[in-house]
C-alpha cells in the first residue's frame, strides 16, 4: 500500500509542475520545432486526402443525380 501513495505523491507533484505557467511556455517553446516538422512532412498527404474526400464527393453527387435522373422517367 505504501508504494501505491508514493506514486500517487509523485505523479501529484508532476501535475502540479506541469500546471506552473513558466513550464507549460518552456514546453510549447521546446516542442513548436518538433510539431512544425511533422506538419511539414506530413502536408502533402493532407493534402492528397482533402483531394480524394472532394473527389469521392463529387462522385456520389454524380450518382445522387443519376438515380434521381433515372427514377423520374
Amino acid at each position: 500500500m505504501m508504494k501505491n501513495t508514493t506514486s500517487t505523491g509523485i505523479i501529484r507533484q508532476c501535475l502540479d509542475i506541469l500546471k506552473r505557467d513558466d513550464i507549460k511556455y518552456e514546453l510549447r517553446k521546446m516542442f513548436t520545432p518538433i510539431i512544425h516538422l511533422i506538419l511539414y512532412e506530413l502536408n502533402p498527404f493532407i493534402y492528397i486526402t482533402v483531394l480524394f474526400v472532394f473527389l469521392i464527393f463529387i462522385i456520389n453527387l454524380a450518382i445522387l443525380v443519376l438515380l434521381i435522373l433515372r427514377n423520374k422517367k
